[in-house]
C-alpha cells in the first residue's frame, strides 16, 4: 500500500470540489447521482436488501449528505469517515438482480458508486452553475480521484485520467446498468414517503399535518430532478424517458437557480460544514504572515 493511501488528504481548499460540493445547488444534483449508483445490479441489490432508504429516507439522506461534506471539508475527519464507511459496508453482501453473488466492497462495485459523481455533477453543473472548462473538468476529476483515495479506493480500481474514464463509464452503462427495483422506487411518484422527522417539534407537527398534501409534489419534483440531471446516455441505459417539454422546464428552473443562488449571503448559499470550513480557511490565511 502506498503512502498516499495510508494518509490520503481531502481535496484542497479553493478547488473545484471545494466550491461545488458545499453549494446548496449540489442538493439538486444528488438524486441523479443516487439513481445512477443503484442502477448497477449489485449496488441496487445491496441498497434494496440492506438500506433503510424506504423506512427512514430523511435520516439516510441526512447521513449521506454529511458524509459527502466530510470527504471534502472534513480535514482529518475525512479519513476517519472513509474508514467508517468501509467498516459499514464490510458485511453487505448477497445476490444481485442477475443472480450473481456480490459484496459491497468488491472494487468494481465500490468504485462505481464513487465514479457516478463525476458525470452527474459535470452534466448538472452545465445547467445550475456553468459548463466547466477543460481545465476545470480535469481538476474536478483529479480531486474526485483524491476523494476516492479518502474512501479507500485504490488507484488501480479507478480510471486515472478523463480519457480512461469515458470508455470505462460507457462499458458499465452498456453491460451493467438497468432499471433496478430501487431505481423504480426512487422515481416513483405514487408511493407515499414517510413524514420528515427532523427539526423542532412545532415544525414536525406542522409537516405531519400538511404532509399528505405536500408529498405528491415533492415526489414529482425529486423524480424530475433525478431524471433531468442524469446525462442522456445514462437515461438511455436505464430506460427512462425525457421529453422536450421536460427539458424546457428544467432549463427554466436552472435559469432561476443560476440567478438567485449566487446572490445569496454565504450563510444561506453554503451547507453548514462547508460554511465552517470556508470560514476557518479564511481565518487561517489571514493569520499567516504575508
Amino acid at each position: 500500500m502506498t503512502q498516499a493511501h495510508d494518509h490520503p488528504a481531502p481535496p484542497p481548499p479553493g478547488g473545484v470540489l471545494w466550491s461545488l460540493t458545499g453549494d446548496i445547488r449540489a442538493l439538486l444534483m444528488l438524486p441523479a447521482a443516487l439513481v445512477l449508483q443503484v442502477a448497477h445490479p449489485a449496488v441496487g441489490a445491496g441498497v434494496d436488501e440492506h438500506s433503510v432508504f424506504r423506512t427512514d429516507p430523511w435520516g439516510r439522506a441526512e447521513r449521506s449528505l454529511r458524509s459527502l461534506q466530510l470527504w471534502v471539508y472534513g480535514g482529518e475527519a475525512a479519513v476517519e469517515e472513509g474508514r467508517r464507511l468501509r467498516r459499514l459496508h464490510r458485511t453487505i453482501q448477497g445476490t444481485d438482480t442477475r443472480g450473481r453473488p456480490y459484496h459491497a466492497l468488491t472494487p468494481a462495485n465500490y468504485a462505481w458508486v464513487h465514479a457516478t459523481g463525476f458525470p452527474v455533477h459535470r452534466y448538472a453543473a452545465r445547467y445550475l452553475v456553468r459548463p466547466m472548462t477543460d481545465e476545470q473538468e480535469r481538476a474536478f476529476y483529479a480531486e474526485w480521484l483524491q476523494v476516492g483515495r479518502v474512501l479507500g479506493i485504490h488507484d488501480r480500481d479507478m480510471p486515472q485520467t478523463i480519457e480512461e474514464f469515458w470508455p470505462y463509464y460507457e462499458k458499465v452503462l452498456a453491460d451493467e446498468v438497468e432499471m433496478t427495483a430501487v431505481v423504480r422506487d426512487l422515481l416513483a411518484t405514487d408511493v407515499p414517503l414517510p413524514t420528515p422527522a427532523r427539526g423542532p417539534l412545532p415544525l414536525r407537527l406542522l409537516l405531519g399535518a400538511l404532509w399528505p398534501l405536500l408529498w405528491p409534489g415533492f415526489a414529482r419534483f425529486r423524480a424530475f430532478l433525478a431524471v433531468g440531471f442524469l446525462p442522456p446516455e445514462a437515461r438511455a441505459a436505464i430506460g427512462v424517458d425525457w421529453t422536450d417539454e421536460q427539458e424546457r422546464r428544467l432549463r427554466r428552473l436552472a435559469r432561476v437557480v443560476r440567478l438567485v443562488v449566487p446572490a445569496l449571503p454565504e450563510r444561506l448559499r453554503y451547507l453548514p460544514l462547508a460554511r465552517e470550513a470556508r470560514r476557518a480557511h479564511r481565518v487561517g490565511r489571514a493569520a499567516r504572515p504575508s
